[in-house]
């Protein structure tokens, strides 16, 4: 008799992270002004009998709902105008084109070669490049009612109005945003701090991480605002010495941790009264409550309070001895030199040959091959290939069961709701949903498009549910082409991917720890090196934890190479401490002991290059007892443990 073996009903793990939801808080004005924006365009084009050109503009607004996602009002010009001018020129290329056969294929296919290439530059060109593809592929395969500047003005006086809304605010709500930010920061830090030297170390590396992405966030808010600003501004000059001023506490955290001992409750709450002052603007001295430290590590963070707590109440800060710790780079602003190299460089190219390859099969399949709305085939692809938004894998699955989940609500909308004025008050419905569902996942916010997208493609073809059906049938034939000669003919390697990356910022440590314990260091610029490791290290983590969503091998093997990406991590803050520790006391390592643990790093980045498995090996790391570089050797030794230096 067979023996029978329990099935396991239980979904895998990389499944269950691909369809888990992401925490995260409701954004009311974001809410509000995504009703408003699209159902006013599609009210007063009914009104002047124009509900195609209403459609229109409304189809507009929802790309610059999508854009709308800067904090600062400054950035928010750039974020949703920038991309709306690309757009312009996107539809106004396809609607030349349209109905012109393979002249519209090659010229959809250049837009998309162009579109990928430029999309890697930073996060305003890539929603430019995103816009530019779209539309072209909109004015290509829909026949748009009106001259052919019609429509890119319509689509961009659709945008522009998100734009207005989103502006009204900015003479009473002006800085708001930045002092917010920087107020999170001090949060944030002062939740690393209550868990330094705490037994989990996995809240702690948790908290870690997220000041570090409140310190990127912040800089990147408050720079590119100054950066943008004529003159010396005495509010954003204040910001910028109290988001300084943070950066000792966060070097103090990692020695405070290693030493094992909880820091008093005094100290966390102390930064929580600093971060209201921050947020509020106040000036007036507080009255700090600490307990007398004892240790050197305690005392790095006495110290490191009571000067963020000057500065922050300072009422005057000189603005030329302000040194912008996060530098020019940490604002992801390129200079023209820059983005030059980046259009030009191997991966750009890669990434723009992948997506003109799907887009050409897609152009091609649906001329050849009579299909019902067939312009939805290459822009499935287009949200599914793009660079920055996730693993191809992963958002793939999740633009298929987005759109089955949005067409359920679609065909109810379209099957009941008669056309005409009764499409406002399901738009103002279902509009807020987009900015309330995006931050939860990709899949979340397919599924709030989709019915929206509809019900103004109803608006323009009047087609009503025999809309449904092509668009499901369109979308899987996007996610398949996309996955086929986007995803599986072009395995980028593992070692490509993350492996190399993680040996530069290995290589990267290993010059921190040299700069870190050298003399003649500059104190300022070994400050800009650490946030400059921190925030590679956090991009690296946010790649691994992309990848863990992805099916097996890719998966596993993320899964085998995370304890490392924690190791490498671990070193970093390990340097930091015995960096504090030195500052406030403790013997300088030696020359000999410094250059044994560089080497030691430099030769797991080598290995790290070529190997595509981990396997253990032992390192030859010794040195003088009662050492401040001890924790530093362990650290090393561990993350040696995991991985050898040869393939």
């Amino acid at each position: 008799m067979a023996r029978e073996f329990p099935v396991s009903l239980t979904p895998p793990d990389w499944l269950v992270r691909n369809l888990r939801s992401q925490p995260a808080p409701v954004n009311r004005p974001a809410v509000a002004r995504a009703a408003v924006s699209l159902a006013l365009p599609l009210a007063i084009g009914l009104t002047v009998d124009r509900p195609a050109y209403g459609a229109l503009a409304a189809m507009g607004a929802l790309s610059g709902v999508i854009s709308d996602t800067a904090a600062a009002y400054r950035l928010r010009v750039l974020t949703i105008a920038v991309p709306q001018l690309f757009g312009a020129v996107g539809v106004t290329l396809g609607t030349l084109v349209h109905g012109h056969g393979w002249v519209a294929v090659a010229t959809v296919t250049g837009v998309a070669l162009v579109s990928g290439m430029i999309s890697t530059i930073g996060a305003i060109a890539s929603v430019s490049g995103l816009l530019l593809l779209l539309n072209a592929v909109i004015g290509a395969g829909l026949p748009l009612p009106g001259e052919w500047w019609t429509a890119p003005l319509l689509l961009s006086g659709g945008g522009l109005l998100v734009l207005l809304l989103a502006l009204l605010a900015w003479p009473l709500r002006s800085g708001v945003p930045e002092r917010a930010a920087v107020a999170g920061t001090y949060r944030a830090v002062a939740d690393l701090l209550a868990v330094c030297g705490a037994d989990s170390a996995v809240a702690y590396d948790d908290a870690r991480h997220s000041a570090t992405l409140a310190l990127n966030e912040a800089y990147d808010l408050v720079l590119s605002h100054r950066a943008r600003h004529h003159g010396r501004s005495p509010e954003l000059t204040r910001l910028v010495a109290q988001l300084n001023a943070v950066t000792p506490l966060v070097e103090a955290a990692p020695a405070s941790h290693l030493s094992g001992r909880p820091l008093p409750p005094e100290v966390p709450a102390a930064i929580h009264a600093l971060a209201d002052a921050v947020e509020t603007g106040r000036t007036e001295p507080l009255r700090l409550r600490l307990p007398t430290p004892a240790t050197e590590s305690a005392r790095a963070v006495d110290h490191a309070l009571r000067h963020a707590a000057d500065v922050v109440t300072a009422p005057d800060v000189d603005p030329y001895g302000i040194d912008d710790l996060g530098g020019p780079a940490s604002l992801g602003v390129r200079t023209a030199g820059a983005a030059r190299n980046t259009v030009l460089s191997a991966g750009s190219w890669r990434y723009g040959l992948r997506l003109a390859l799907c887009i050409g099969i897609a152009q091609a399949l649906v001329s050849l091959v009579p299909v019902p709305r067939s312009y939805w085939v290459a822009l499935t692809i287009t949200f599914v290939l793009k660079p920055d938004f996730g693993s191809v894998f992963s958002r793939a699955l999740l633009r298929a069961l987005g759109t089955v989940a949005g067409l359920v609500v679609a065909a109810a909308v379209l099957s009941e709701v008669p056309r005409g004025w009764w499409d406002v008050p399901v738009l103002l419905l279902l509009a807020p949903l987009i900015p309330a569902l995006t931050p939860r996942g990709y899949g979340y916010q397919t599924a709030a498009i989709t019915p929206v997208i509809l019900l103004l493609s109803d608006i323009l073809n009047q087609e009503g549910t025999g809309l449904l059906l092509p668009r499901l049938v369109d979308s899987l034939m996007g996610c398949a082409i996309a996955l086929t000669a986007g995803y599986l003919l072009w395995p980028e390697s593992w070692r490509t991917r993350v492996g190399d990356r993680l040996a530069d910022a290995v290589a990267d440590t290993a010059r921190y720890v040299e700069t870190a314990f050298a003399a003649t260091a500059d104190p300022a610029a070994r400050a800009r090196m650490r946030r400059r490791l921190y925030r590679d290290l956090s991009g690296i983590r946010t790649e691994f934890q992309r990848a863990l969503t992805e099916p097996p091998p890719t998966g596993r093997r993320a899964a085998a190479w995370w304890p490392l990406v924690i190791a490498v991590e671990r070193i970093v803050d390990a340097t930091t401490a015995a960096r504090v520790r030195i500052g406030h006391g403790s013997a300088p390592p030696s020359k000999a002991e410094i250059d044994q643990v560089a080497r030691q790093l430099r030769e797991l980045s080598e290995g790290l290059r070529e190997a595509e498995t981990l396997t253990p090996v032992r390192t030859g790391l010794t040195g003088p007892a009662g050492s401040v570089l001890e924790p530093l050797r362990q650290e090393v030794a561990a993350a040696r443990a995991i991985a050898t230096p040869r393939a």
